[in-house]
């Protein structure tokens, strides 16, 4: 999973040092995972103890190594950095003395303790934002202070005992323990892909595909962007990996630079929830629910499916507003394929096919992970590039370990969240306060639950958006009477959709300073072409069976299934058409007003409703086609930079 920050061509000395040191500990946890594979030889595992202690401050040393404080502030910057360091040293060490001693004996703690606890968390919130923003860290800041504030005369048994010490909810717990035993090998093999420079290959096929339709280039950006935004652990890396190409010749192609990195931003955006890896979280939400990882990846087909459809045909409508046409005039000689980028996609696909086969077979994630690991090394001998300079999966292999370094230290953040809201309750008491707020009303508490997801989601990457969000609103979820695995799902498109939410829409921002558009103007776009995404949440809310697994709590039955296929398909048409205020002709506001409510009643489960919707969605279509095909092509709108 590359980020930005590990594109670059001519690495400093920092950097290099931190490349060098993340290579090494790269192989601690592979070595701890390797009986994950099999009988074959091996190391690990390891004490949990030193095993999650020594990789906090690796991850430490290699995310300061990367880009040192004093690079920019000198001797104190310097001073800074080692601070830090050795604060997070002592307190790892403490750890594992203390769990060592807890095993033995009743551990009563010092104030001491409790003090290096509180730096070390200190620590981790500031080089959270250091790395990720001030979101992420205010929330993790605010989450402390809360702790203090319910434990003002026992802070020091609680901060050490429930924060430090505790293997389920402290900083050491679960959460870190799921990175990195299960999310750490997903996250090398998205390096190592990107290091193999197949994500050229399939921006180049996604162009030729898509060559003879009017979107052209950007739906191409939506076809490469969604198939290597899922293998992504980042929605603005991916559109800073991708964008640079597609971003250009969507503009070339006549779209305004706000719609084409609002394109661009939606199908990046949307990767984190295509099958079969979804960024990675997919991974956590199994963890989490306790049910096999096969069993998230289907509930996400149908929703990842209609999410993109409805950027297809956005694109459709926008193209139509403003007249054009199809053309293969953009495809320029960098963008011709070649027989060796239809044999690079097997670099992409037989890793993924390794993974989902191995699971099929009933291996647990983290091994099925190691099996992709091993096949793309190999497959990777078919790329010319990587036959001509092997060093290259060396430096993806090392990046990937930087990357993994600097989601470590966001997830032991969002441990510090987790450890304090298990202490203090708040989660009970926000579900209470919930169903206070919405009476017996379940669309009221869905619409408050979704408008508090996005409010807490916006500034943060993917992952530990989810893992905040569910940890403070999941109770709420499951106290409405909702299934786990729809609630989980629920919180988790909705983090998804924060990236695109202005005002803080980082994937969408990303995208404008590429495209020369307003960051602003770019958010609320990408905002419109992805709107569909604030529908299908309550649409498998109310209509479980969309979810297609036991664990949606309804029994699979083809007929109601194949109407909910119906549903959906008006659903998206519907409000795409009504975003964009064209379908084959401009759509006035009441028109626009009309199909948003049709498209929003085919949500209701109660058939009279949505079969009156259904109804409704006919009348409307035949008369907008019956209407242009009388009045003959409806001319487009003017292009007036929108």
């Amino acid at each position: 999973m590359s980020t930005p920050e590990s594109s670059s061509s001519r690495p400093g000395l920092g950097r290099r040092a931190a490349l060098v040191i993340a290579f090494f500990m790269v192989w601690i946890p592979l070595l701890h995972l390797l009986p994950a594979v099999g009988p074959l030889p091996r190391i690990g595992p390891f004490e949990v103890e030193p095993f999650r202690a020594g990789m906090l401050v690796l991850s430490v040393i290699v995310v300061i190594a990367a880009r040192p404080l004093g690079e920019r502030l000198g001797r104190i910057g310097y001073c800074v950095d080692a601070l830090v360091v050795a604060i997070l040293g002592y307190a790892s060490w403490r750890f594992y003395v203390d769990m060592k001693a807890m095993q033995n004996a009743i551990l009563f703690f010092q104030p001491h303790q409790a003090m290096a606890v509180f730096l070390a968390c200190l620590a981790i919130i500031y080089l959270t934002a250091r790395e990720w923003g001030l979101p992420l860290a205010l929330v993790a800041l605010a989450a402390l202070g809360l702790f203090f504030w319910e434990f003002q005369g026992a802070w020091v048994d609680e901060l050490t005992g429930n924060m430090w010490l505790a293997l389920d909810d402290g900083v050491l717990g679960n959460v870190a323990n799921i990175a990195l035993t299960t999310l750490f090998p997903f996250i090398i093999l998205g390096s190592m892909l990107g290091a193999t420079g197949a994500g050229a290959s399939l921006i180049r096929i996604s162009f030729r595909l898509m060559r003879h339709t009017r979107g052209g280039p950007a739906h191409a950006a939506i076809l490469a962007s969604g198939l290597f935004g899922t293998i992504s652990g980042s929605s603005v890396a991916n559109v800073a990996g991708t964008g640079v190409i597609t971003i250009p010749m969507i503009k070339r192609r006549g779209f305004s630079p706000s719609f084409a990195g609002g394109v661009e931003a939606t199908a990046s955006t949307g990767g984190q929830i295509m099958p079969p890896i979804m960024g990675a979280a997919a991974l956590v939400m199994a963890d989490f629910l306790g049910i096999n990882y096969l069993y998230v990846l289907v509930a996400a087909l149908l929703p990842a499916a209609f999410y993109f459809l409805a950027l297809f045909i956005t694109v459709v409508f926008e193209a139509r507003r403003l007249g054009i046409e199809a053309s293969t005039d953009d495809m320029s000689e960098a963008m011709q394929v070649t027989r060796q980028d239809y044999v690079n996609l097997a670099v992409i696909g037989l890793p993924i096919g390794a993974i989902v086969f191995m699971l099929l077979r009933g291996y647990s994630p983290a091994g099925s992970a190691l099996f992709g690991l091993a096949t793309l090394i190999v497959a990777s001998a078919l790329n010319r590039e990587i036959r001509r300079d092997p060093i290259r999966l060396v430096f993806g292999f090392a990046a990937g370990g930087l990357t993994f370094a600097r989601l470590f230290i966001a997830v032991c953040a969002v441990a510090i969240v987790i450890g304090s809201l298990s202490s203090t309750g708040l989660p009970t008491k926000i579900a209470l306060s919930l169903d206070a707020m919405s009476g017996d009303s379940l669309l009221l508490a869905l619409v408050i639950a979704a408008g508090a997801c996005i409010l807490m989601g916006m500034g943060m990457p993917t992952l530990p958006a989810y893992l905040t969000i569910i940890v403070i609103m999941g109770s709420s979820m499951r106290a409405l009477g909702i299934e786990p695995l729809a609630a989980h799902m629920f919180v988790f498109f909705f983090g998804v959709a924060s990236a695109i939410t202005p005002p803080v829409a980082l994937t969408a921002f990303a995208a404008a300073s590429i495209s020369g558009g307003s960051p602003m103007r770019t958010g609320f776009a990408a905002l419109r072409i992805g709107a569909v995404v604030f529908a299908l949440p309550f649409f498998w809310i109310y209509n479980p069976m969309m979810l297609l697994v036991p664990q949606s709590g309804v029994p699979f039955e083809l007929g109601p299934f194949l109407l909910i296929l119906i549903r959906l398909v008006a659903m998206t048409y519907m409000l795409a058409s009504a975003g964009s205020r064209f379908d084959i002709g401009p759509l006035s506001w009441p028109l626009v007003v009309l199909r948003l409510a049709l498209g929003l009643l085919l949500i209701v489960p109660d058939p009279l409703i949505w079969g009156g919707a259904l109804a409704g969605v006919v009348v409307v279509l035949a008369a907008h086609y019956w209407q242009g095909l009388r009045g003959g092509q409806a001319r487009p709108a003017l292009r007036d930079g929108s």
